[in-house]
């Protein structure tokens, strides 16, 4: 029984507006003017394999273009040879679906048509949007997929928190999650249609040859890369000069203050938004940064136990990630007493901040973030940082690759906004005594624009522009290239 004032029909007419391919045979040209996202092609090939009985979670933060994607994808499935009026989209947030079931809005759709919801026919593709709007939609769900075998659901969401909750407490067996992460610098340097910045190179390390890419202009790739940091992480924001002259009014209004007052954080009992919000202003200014529970809690004026869920809800809003500790030896401790916390998209310090600047104080830890942020979309990312004080010896390590069986370490990173290192490579006191303690041969070290190779004793140090090293960790990122050392 459809539980809501519009009439049938007026539904039933809606679901035909939405979905303009069942007579012009292609989707709306705003959308078809779009670059795509270059996770297309991933997202494509779960939701066009019709034979596994699985539904597509497509999750991730807002505004990072996950409808466009859709319709994307929708656009690949007619080129290939679908049947226009065997796709079948709807929007949940639209008001007059308000209350109506995914089955009803389905058959309805099939008779807006004059299709059999029964026929049991292949290519039969349903995307159900803004999913989170519809109470229960997980039961709703794994129920289409039991009964409708020869359909392929796909749904989104960008209540991202409560939808991994739910997705994986109901749909074990019957859901696939695929989340898309804010824009990668490749992705923001291929949307923006420079990618004659970069070209493809390789590099030798011992016998091994490694395709990677060189800058043809550092100069203006650096430009891009600070830009990045500032606006770069939602696709719109990248194309509009407006929204870039006050990123605030976008990015917090449209994103954060919805993430953290509206995406139902009751679901991790967190009661006091007001103080999440003011909590994560906190970590987004001093992001990169070193914490323990008790040095937050002081910073932040939120107890320690409120603290943990806030933490929990932020990571699982997409908004923060926690990197752990680990010490001289590669050995994780076994209590947890400090982290690092990353915003999981660099502009969103700017959104509630100010823009950074080349000469801003906060320069260097905003570049670290970038170059995390590039590394989080992996599967595989057991990411830590290396600090020690034993004695009279301390040091830190950005980033170091653990191994996930033997959790020794694989490689070492450091990210530096600087060229001094490149002339002064024995300064990098912490790094080399780690290496030697490790046995690890090889590291990366980031510099503004040098590039080159630095023998030292036992060891070879690879300098790269911090820019180029984003680019490519998120282009190996996005086509799941993870075998080579430190990329």
């Amino acid at each position: 029984m459809i539980q809501t004032g519009y009439q049938k029909e007026q539904i039933v007419n809606r679901i035909r507006v939405d979905n303009p391919w069942w007579k012009s045979g292609s989707i709306d040209t705003y959308f078809s003017n779009m670059r795509p996202r270059l996770y297309l092609e991933k997202f494509y090939t779960q939701v066009a394999d019709i034979n596994l009985l699985r539904s597509v979670i497509l999750m991730g933060p807002r505004r990072v273009g996950k409808t466009v994607l859709i319709f994307h994808c929708i656009e690949r499935l007619i080129k290939s040879g679908v049947n226009p009026r065997q796709i079948i989209y709807v929007s949940i947030e639209t008001p007059i679906y308000n209350r109506i079931s995914l089955e009803e809005l389905f058959l309805m759709a099939c008779e807006a048509q004059g299709i059999e919801p029964n026929e049991p026919k292949k290519g039969f593709y349903v995307f159900f949007d803004e999913i989170q709007y519809l109470k229960d939609w997980e039961i709703h769900l794994k129920s289409l997929v039991d009964t409708y075998r020869y359909c392929k659901f796909t749904v989104s969401g960008s209540a991202a928190a409560a939808l991994k909750m739910k997705s994986g407490e109901s749909g074990a067996g019957r859901f696939t999650d695929f989340q898309l992460p804010p824009l990668t610098f490749c992705e923001y340097i291929q949307l923006k249609g420079m990618s004659n910045l970069i070209v493809p190179d390789k590099l030798i390390v011992g016998n091994i040859e490694i395709p990677t890419f060189k800058a043809i202009d550092i100069r203006e790739l650096n430009s891009q890369f600070i830009h990045y940091l500032n606006f770069g992480g939602y696709p719109e924001v990248v194309f509009s000069e407006k929204i870039q002259s006050n990123p605030g009014q976008f990015i917090r209004n449209d994103i954060i203050d919805k993430v953290l007052l509206r995406d139902l954080p009751s679901l991790y009992g967190i009661s006091d938004v007001q103080e999440l919000n003011s909590f994560f202003s906190v970590i987004a200014y001093h992001s990169g940064n070193e914490f323990s529970y008790e040095s937050l809690s002081k910073m932040s004026g939120v107890k320690k136990d409120t603290l943990r869920k806030y933490i929990e809800y932020l990571q699982a809003a997409f908004l923060i990630k926690i990197v752990h500790r680990t010490d001289f030896n590669a050995k994780r401790f076994q209590r947890v007493s400090s982290f690092k916390i990353y915003l999981t998209n660099p502009s969103l310090r700017c959104a509630l901040f100010q823009p950074l600047e080349l000469t801003d104080d906060k320069i260097g830890d905003m570049v670290e973030t970038a170059v995390f942020t590039q590394f989080f979309p992996r599967e595989d990312a057991t990411l830590c940082y290396a600090n020690w004080k034993d004695g009279r010896s301390a040091g830190e390590v950005d980033i170091v690759k653990l191994n996930n069986v033997t959790q020794k370490p694989l490689w070492a990173s450091e990210v530096k906004w600087s060229n001094r290192y490149f002339d002064y490579p024995a300064e990098l006191k912490s790094l080399l005594k780690f290496m030697d303690n490790n046995k690890l041969n090889t590291a990366v070290v980031t510099s503004i624009d040098k590039q080159g190779i630095r023998e030292m004793e036992r060891v070879n140090l690879f300098f790269m522009p911090t820019a180029l090293y984003s680019y490519i960790v998120g282009y190996n990122t996005i086509n799941e290239i993870y075998d080579y050392t430190n990329f």
